[in-house]
């Protein structure tokens, strides 16, 4: 079946031919006679079947076609045609779905015909590209390619991903066009009725990216950028696409956001190398090793469908096989919830099983054998699969198996101890061995109480489990092990499972002695985050024995200062101190480290990074299922934001802060089993309880209250932790309004309620969640910033956003394109807000020529470069845009004075340095090297300390810590600067002084009143030279000075416009000339104001309004083309 290039048909005649099956509004679906009929469709049939044999056989037609026609139009048009009534009805079913709903909104019947023809159009080309990828139709892809050049104007270093044909919907109407994606960039350009629509957006500036469906769209993607929404429809494959553009946003937004995660990940660092395929693997690999907790290394290189053969239940489960670097996985898809992971160090064979149905047998050390069956290519796979182990079914093989498993013990926990053990021999000083809980509460095998009792029941059904399914790391994991969870782990088996169950086992194993060794190397360091740890060790489970004595402390100590050591970049948080005493009652030390690493790495991923953005996007993804599940509760609140800060300890220490530690465990337990779906699950379930309670509440605190006093009532009546531990039992004598809660039966019924919330789901809640937080963090330091620089300038507060937005996107601009940026560097969220975001020279001179009223000048970047050495006073080659706004205000809003004072700022040290361009064909115009070498060259002389108005940035309120004196120091300096006298200002030599007059000839180019511009610059040159010729006779009448007859006569040669550039030159000369007598020659701030304020021309030019709001709308559109060009 394909869709048609739309064409007229006449139906007068073709109804003879053809029958109707099928006809709405708008499109038939017809049947060729004489197809399908009983004994060939009689006569008619007959008759149509000669003529389709007697016509040339290539024109054969197709039994099967669509038409699109209009309720009043004669004409109809053929859209599809197909072999078979099933691949016609597909067709019939898409158009059915996607586009009938979609017409009712045109008004006329033209309109719809031309839609539904691009419409048609645009799915016929993307059918013909096909899955393209460049490698599959370069052809295809290169007029994609073309086409996108052309149309956005883009530089040539943007990448583009793939396209696809789609509807944009412009208001109620929606127009066909092609939607691109690129490294940077979401772009759609469609061009229909004469009407062009071009739409650029940046994956940075998303704030919204989701699928929706309403009334007319059945299924959309919904993009929201600066508050802007934008639908886009009909495409052929949405998920696909939904996918990429979620991938690419996501990869945009780590790259320029969060460098805290991006600098560990290799594969974004190159944009260039983003490829379409490379993104949905990355996808899929992704998934794959968050779905069965591998270590991050690990990437999914081939996928089968098949079947495993699981022995206790006596039957084949359906699911795929994935294969890593180092692990073959098996998830089923049949509802069976069976899951298998076989580290490839286990296994010890891999052979051809059952040939006719296609079998392969891999066996492990723990003597179980796994069978898959119905594997596609199953001779090539155990091919593959043996070289990766190099294991072959040699009978030598055979006995080395035997002896490897027997001399496994039987605990396979102690086998993949094994090297580490070894690595801490000589340690043992160091590194505890063993969990503090067997140390603190060993248990009494003797006297065992009826809770006891229970605990020995629970590991009995354990037991029975490692019998049934397996031991150890690539054991059967089935609804039961989960039924088994939610019972609570028995205290003996904890911190086995938990190594399990949350994959740090695999890290462990692949890493043996790499805890020791960090041990050694961290202990002693002295950083901000040991300083922390230290202060947060004896506030970690402080009633607990275990840390209250020096071994739990230590061993506290020893791990978080190996992890911060580790990972500099989450360094220490608050909360790491809380979940790793729990993990240490129950694991050992260095299994509790490879715990803490799984989950601040990979389960719980940017939780403890300085802005916890991964904290904030769960708490998104929970606000977002408690509005789907607990509507009334939603109803009820006014504002969101309560469960956010209600349930940020939730989030951070996975409820061990709220719940008494017997009760925590227990949901430790299942957090490692099912990841943050169990914590998003369990707070839904907590909320749900109180329920009633909260909707009468009538202010966060009292709801606040309702919750602490509830989880202060939740009990677990089976632990046999002692009675001195428990946090829960104290409770039990004091009359308490509240009825007991049991965690287990509260965890139980969080599954069963809220059990189906899918693990998928979940993950493209967070995914999507986290551009919201992104851009949420990103208004916030706006608003700060705005805040602070509002007060020291004059522009209207729009004016201001604006122009920091464009400040902002000029340092984006300068990392789309750059593999390694530097610029990167220049953002840092952790900052106080003002210096999160500063630009360097070469971005500053872009927003100088596209905002400063100067940029008309011929010598604009040297301006542009001596302005920002102007604003550089800390010399590190970044300004702020505190710094960029005051200097901008200057130039549109201050008096004539501060605009004189800034160019004569300009013209002196430390703002002024030589400038030679290194090509003079370029005249005044700087390559980017030239710009960023003279912006880094150091002031020559010491003398001038130059203290720029109001370009002083402050210290930040409440950020980091302040140092009171330097502060009030500060204050008294900016208050004593505010009455900076002119005086003060240093004096401008002649060199310099001849650079401030060229300065001003330029710009004074092209104004209405030049000619008297420069006779004024004339009239002051030589009156200041007569000043100073004056001034120095006085000084020292005996000197003998030439007469300065050259400067009088300069008045006269004042040009006419045509020879303004020699004659320039000329007056210059003899200035110069003049001057060459005595290099001490210079002039103060004050003399040349008072000389130019007698030029009402001068005075007229500068005070002359400028509108900065023109200026800001021509550099929206421009900045892009400029960076283009540059």
């Amino acid at each position: 079946t394909m869709w048609l290039k739309p064409e007229e048909v006449l139906l007068k005649n073709a109804l003879k031919l053809w029958v109707q099956e099928r006809s709405n509004q708008y499109f038939v679906l017809q049947r060729r006679r004489g197809y399908g009929e009983e004994g060939g469709g009689g006569l008619a049939g007959l008759l149509v079947g000669t003529l389709d044999a007697v016509l040339d056989s290539t024109s054969k037609v197709a039994p099967f076609r669509i038409l699109h026609q209009t309720p009043d139009s004669q004409v109809y048009w053929s859209i599809a045609c197909g072999s078979s009534r099933e691949e016609i009805t597909e067709h019939w079913d898409w158009l059915e779905h996607n586009v009938m709903k979609t017409l009712s909104v045109f008004d006329s019947n033209e309109d719809i015909t031309s839609f539904v023809q691009g419409k048609i159009r645009g799915l016929i080309a993307e059918e013909g590209k096909g899955s393209f990828v460049k490698e599959d139709d370069p052809e295809k892809f290169r007029e994609g390619l073309m086409k996108f050049e052309k149309c956005f104007g883009l530089p040539e270093q943007e990448k583009l991903v793939t396209y696809y044909s789609c509807s944009y919907w412009k208001g109620r109407v929606p127009c066909q066009g092609w939607l691109y994606l690129s490294t940077n960039f979401l772009s759609f350009y469609s061009f229909l009725l004469g009407a062009e629509i071009k739409l650029i957006i940046s994956w940075d500036e998303i704030s919204k990216l989701e699928k929706t469906s309403n009334v007319i769209l059945t299924e959309s993607i919904h993009v929201c950028s600066r508050g802007e929404d934008h639908y886009f429809s009909m495409f052929l494959h949405i998920s696909e696409t939904f996918l990429l553009m979620e991938q690419l946003a996501n990869y945009a937004v780590r790259r320029l956001f969060d460098k805290e995660t991006f600098e560990n990940d290799l594969v974004l660092h190159d944009p260039l190398q983003i490829t379409k395929r490379g993104l949905e693997s990355r996808a899929h690999s992704e998934q794959f090793s968050a779905f069965f907790r591998l270590p991050k290394e690990e990437t999914m290189k081939e996928v089968h469908e098949c079947f495993l053969w699981v022995p206790f239940s006596h039957y084949n489960t359906h699911g795929k096989m994935c294969i890593s670097e180092n692990y073959i996985c098996f998830a089923s898809q049949d509802g069976s919830l069976c899951s298998v992971i076989i580290p490839l160090r286990e296994v010890t064979g891999v052979d051809k099983a059952d040939p006719a149905n296609r079998g392969v047998s891999i066996s492990t050390k723990g003597k179980t054998a796994f069978r898959f069956t119905e594997v596609r290519d199953f001779e090539q796979l155990v091919a593959k699969l043996r070289m990766k182990c190099n294991a072959t079914s040699s009978p030598q093989h055979i006995i080395n198996t035997e002896v490897a498993a027997s001399s496994a013990s039987d605990s396979p926990k102690d086998f993949d101890a094994g090297p580490s053990k070894m690595g801490q021999r000589d340690n043992s000083k160091t590194v505890s061995t063993e969990a503090l809980m067997t140390v603190y509460h060993p248990q009494d095998a003797e006297n065992l109480d009826s809770k006891m009792l229970k605990e020995k029941m629970k590991e009995q059904s354990w037991n029975i489990l490692f019998v049934e399914r397996g031991h150890g790391v690539s054991m059967f994991r089935t609804k039961k092990t989960r039924d088994l969870v939610v019972r609570g782990i028995p205290e003996a088996l904890r911190g086995e499972l938990w190594l399990l169950f949350s994959g740090a086992i695999n890290d462990m194993a692949s890493n043996p002695g790499y805890y020791t060794e960090l041990v050694e190397k961290s202990l002693g360091t002295c950083t901000l985050a040991t300083d922390e740890i230290e202060r947060d060790l004896r506030r970690s489970l402080p009633e607990h024995p275990a840390f209250q004595s020096d071994t739990g402390i230590s061993a506290l100590r020893r791990v978080l200062t190996a992890y911060a050591y580790r990972n500099p970049q989450i360094g220490y948080c608050q909360a790491m101190n809380i979940l790793t005493s729990v993990l240490l009652l129950y694991a050992k030390e260095e299994e509790a480290f490879w715990l803490l690493v799984a989950v601040c790495e990979r389960m719980l991923p940017d939780y403890f990074n300085r802005r916890i953005i991964g904290a904030l996007v769960d708490q998104a993804v929970f606000e977002e299922l408690i509005r789907v599940h607990l509507p009334q509760l939603t109803d009820h609140m006014t504002d969101m934001t309560f469960f956010s800060s209600v349930s940020l300890s939730w989030f951070l220490t996975l409820f061990i802060s709220v719940l008494p530690i017997e009760s925590a465990v227990n949901v430790v337990d299942c957090f490692f089993y099912d990841g943050i779906k169990a914590i998003l699950q369990l707070g839904l379930a907590v909320l749900e309880y109180n329920m009633e309670k909260l909707l009468t509440c009538k202010d966060d605190a009292e709801a606040v209250t309702v919750l602490n006093r509830f989880f202060d009532s939740v009990t677990n009546k089976d632990s046999p932790l002692p009675p001195a531990v428990q946090q829960g039992s104290n409770l039990s004598n004091t009359k308490s309004d509240h009825p007991k809660v049991d965690i287990t039966d509260l965890i139980r019924e969080s599954n069963e309620r809220y059990g189906d919330i899918r693990y998928e789901d979940v993950e493209s809640m967070r995914c999507r969640n986290r551009l919201y937080v992104i851009q949420m963090l990103e208004a916030t330091t706006k608003q700060n910033v705005l805040r602070v620089v509002s007060q020291d300038v004059k522009f209207s507060p729009s004016d201001l956003e604006e122009l920091y937005e464009l400040f902002k996107k000029e340092h984006f601009l300068s990392c789309y394109w750059n593999v390694n940026s530097p610029v990167l560097q220049h953002h840092d969220a952790s900052l106080p807000y003002l210096d999160q975001y500063r630009i360097d020279c070469q971005q500053f001179r872009v927003l100088c020529h596209l905002l400063s009223p100067w940029s008309h000048c011929a010598n604009r970047d040297s301006l542009a470069l001596w302005t920002f050495r102007l604003m550089d006073e800390s010399s590190d080659c970044l300004i702020n845009f505190k710094q960029f706004a005051c200097v901008l205000d200057t130039m549109y809003n201050g008096s004539f004075t501060d605009k004189l004072k800034l160019l004569f700022k300009l013209h002196i040290p430390p703002a002024f340095t030589e400038v030679e361009s290194l090509s003079p064909s370029k005249g005044g115009d700087l390559s980017k090297e030239e710009l960023i070498h003279f912006s880094q060259l150091s002031v020559s002389s010491v003398g001038y300390s130059l203290e720029s108005d109001s370009l002083k940035s402050s210290p930040e309120k409440g950020k980091g810590k302040v140092d009171i004196q330097a502060y009030l120091k500060q204050w008294q300096d900016e208050l004593l600067k505010k009455e900076e006298n002119i005086k003060d200002l240093p004096r401008m030599n002649q060199s310099q002084f001849i650079q401030f007059s060229k300065t001003l000839y330029n710009l004074f180019h092209g104004d209405p009143e030049e000619e008297l511009l420069y006779r004024a610059i004339a009239v002051v040159t030589s009156l200041l030279l007569k000043m100073e010729e004056v001034g120095r006779r006085l000084q020292s009448p005996t000197s003998p000075v030439k007469s300065p007859v050259t400067v009088t006569e300069v008045p006269a040669e004042i040009p006419r416009k045509g020879q303004e550039e020699s004659s320039f030159e000329q007056t210059e000369g003899s200035k110069a000339q003049s001057l060459r007598g005595n290099h001490e020659w210079s002039f103060a701030f004050e003399q040349i104001l008072a000389s130019l304020l007698n030029e009402p021309a001068f005075v007229r030019f500068f005070e002359k309004p400028h509108d900065i709001k023109v200026k800001i709308e021509s550099a929206k559109h421009l900045q892009l083309k400029a960076r283009s060009r540059v």
